[in-house]
């Protein structure tokens, strides 16, 4: 009868103890389960933080549109040239060019906006295997959380321009399509570049559509082209004039003691 009671007894026991994480590990373990109050609460406080990072960096920035392409592009590759004429294309036509900060697509479009003499900025993420921000940078903000920056991107931009990428850039993509189909956010135009590369993902769509799982008026959402005046022209018609974008000389006033930087302070990270 002892054994018998040992042999209940362990398993009761261990159905009653709390398995714990190291620190180190904390934020791989974040959306698979609960944790303790503590740790639940420090790191609700961590996602403020990068929130409000993200809120004072950027408030001044003025309206962005967000570029999204991966960051494996290399410089020799086309899409990488056209991510450059895209980025200087929509800075000349007054907008700031926001991207993830990294290299491959975003340092393209951030280098297009910066040597045309535009405003560029970028949310980049802090990752096991470091992604360094480029180059071409006015303002930057480093995030923790990747829905924190997903939201971040979203938050500031009229419109969106979707380049060759990988599961991430789908993600984004996807996150916009979503936001602006459930009227999360207005109906900003959704450019996607490089249609040879997304071809299947848009023949997808056409399918989801046909089946009913989206509706057909969800395939207008987006505009597929590899011209850049003919992106231009899409966003011109579908932000700048629904909206009311203007140019404006007056910039205005930020408050240091908010941490609010504007921005003709001092760039970076």
């Amino acid at each position: 009868m002892q054994n018998n009671a040992d042999s209940v007894s362990e398993p009761l026991v261990a159905a009653r103890s709390t398995l714990t994480a190291p620190p180190e590990c904390a934020d791989e373990i974040f959306l698979e389960g609960p944790r303790s109050r503590f740790a639940e609460f420090f790191t609700l406080l961590r996602v403020m933080r990068d929130f409000l990072r993200g809120f004072r960096t950027l408030h001044f920035v003025g309206p962005c549109v967000t570029v999204f392409g991966s960051a494996r592009i290399q410089r020799d590759d086309p899409h990488y040239e056209l991510a450059m004429k895209m980025g200087a294309a929509i800075a000349r036509l007054g907008f700031t060019v926001m991207t993830g900060g990294g290299p491959g697509i975003m340092e393209a479009a951030n280098r297009g906006a910066k040597e045309a003499g535009g405003r560029s900025v970028g949310c980049t993420i802090e990752l096991p295997s470091e992604q360094p921000a480029n180059g071409y940078l006015d303002r930057c903000v480093r995030l923790h959380y990747f829905f924190v920056r997903k939201a971040l991107l979203v938050k500031y931009s009229y419109a969106f321009v979707v380049m060759p990428g990988g599961a991430g850039t789908l993600d984004e993509l996807f996150e916009a399509l979503t936001l602006i189909q459930t009227a999360k956010i207005k109906n900003f135009p959704v450019v996607i570049m490089g249609t040879d590369y997304w071809k299947e993902l848009i023949d997808f769509m056409n399918k989801m559509a046909q089946r009913g799982m989206i509706a057909d008026t969800d395939l207008s959402l987006i505009y597929a082209t590899d011209s850049v005046d003919e992106a231009i022209a899409h966003i011109r018609s579908k932000a700048i004039e629904p909206f009311g974008l203007k140019r404006v000389a007056r910039r205005r006033r930020h408050f240091p003691w908010l941490g609010e930087r504007g921005f003709s302070d001092a760039s970076g990270c």
